[in-house]
């Protein structure tokens, strides 16, 4: 029998919490053995003491095979080389850091005998997930185009985030959530190597972009198109990909606050060319989705990655690195 995989969670804030849960659905594979955060206040009013870590150094006192790395990206990579130096695997939230050059220090002490996997959960929503066997299918032959938008508005607390300080995030929107929109685009076309990139702060007046307009080209000529924002005043996900013979639409995004709607699917095949027809009417699928497992299904698939020492085949280091290439050309290219 495989022993459990023992774990750490370092940060303790909105997403330390989400992997918290999703750990104890995975309690017959993993146990954790303790969780560190700089504010000890908001663990003592939610774990059980035995689990509070005092002090950062105390960490690596204990015994554990994976740590969960759930910090601000000027803190991630140093955390993530601390812990792969003392030779353990890591599961780090994206972005891995605060730019290209961060991602590259870690590689440096990433080993054959340890994993490390990036938190991109957007590719095992259920959609998502459909649509990838949908276009993997051929079905509808190969995506021509790509569009997403992915965007918010903010909130009343939303001024006093890091995540809008380039001190401590690095980038703004297009860094924090763009990202995942990029990763997708990547999921579906593979990789790509032109960027044209347009940034503004025109409502939020941040040291950091508040909304990005990028056009991606690869080298199937395939194109691809984002729209990242933190000025949509109604939380949007969207992505619309073009196949030669169908379509293919995302919308809708199963959240903690369900505040980007129901998750849904729409595909069809090409159809009405003849103009005298119904063009803007056709005949289609429409698929609804209600529940969200792909916090759980991403950790699940790491610890089978570690279990079973199987090469991490998904939102790997070069996952990793080619979106935060891409985000380093797209910020090069506005400038």
């Amino acid at each position: 029998m495989i022993k459990k995989l023992k774990c750490v969670i370092i940060g303790y804030g909105y997403m330390g919490q989400i992997r918290h849960k999703s750990l104890l659905l995975n309690k017959k594979d993993v146990q954790i053995v303790g969780v560190y955060d700089t504010d000890n206040s908001k663990l003592i009013k939610t774990l059980n003491k035995k689990l509070i870590i005092k002090s950062y150094k105390d960490i690596f006192d204990l015994n554990f095979d994976i740590a969960f790395i759930c910090t601000p990206n000027n803190i991630s990579t140093k955390v993530a080389i601390d812990c792969l130096r003392k030779n353990k695997n890591v599961f780090c939230e994206k972005p891995p850091g605060k730019n290209l050059q961060d991602l590259n220090k870690i590689k440096k002490y990433t080993k054959k005998n340890r994993k490390i996997m990036f938190g991109f959960n957007h590719r095992f929503h259920p959609a998502v997930v459909m649509a990838k066997k949908i276009v993997n299918s051929k079905k509808y032959g190969q995506i021509i185009t790509i569009r997403g938008v992915y965007g918010k508005s903010g909130g009343i607390d939303f001024k006093k985030s890091w995540r809008n300080n380039k001190k401590f995030s690095g980038g703004g929107i297009l860094l924090d959530q763009g990202i995942h929109m990029i990763d997708l685009f990547r999921y579906f076309c593979g990789n790509f190597n032109k960027v044209k990139c347009f940034t503004s702060n025109l409502f939020w007046n941040f040291n950091v972009e508040d909304n990005a307009v990028l056009i991606l080209k690869n080298s199937k000529n395939q194109l691809a198109h984002l729209h990242s924002s933190s000025t949509l005043w109604r939380h949007t996900f969207r992505i619309e990909m073009t196949l030669k013979n169908g379509y293919i639409i995302i919308e809708g995004l199963l959240s903690k606050t369900g505040s980007y709607g129901q998750e849904k699917i729409t595909y069809g095949p090409r159809q009405f060319e003849n103009i005298s027809q119904a063009i803007g009417n056709p005949s289609e699928h429409v698929v609804y989705f209600d529940k969200d497992d792909s916090w759980n299904l991403e950790i699940s698939k790491f610890i089978n990655y570690i279990k079973y020492n199987k090469k991490v085949a998904e939102n790997n280091f070069n996952d990793a690195h080619n979106a935060m290439k891409i985000i380093e050309s797209a910020y090069r290219n506005a400038r």
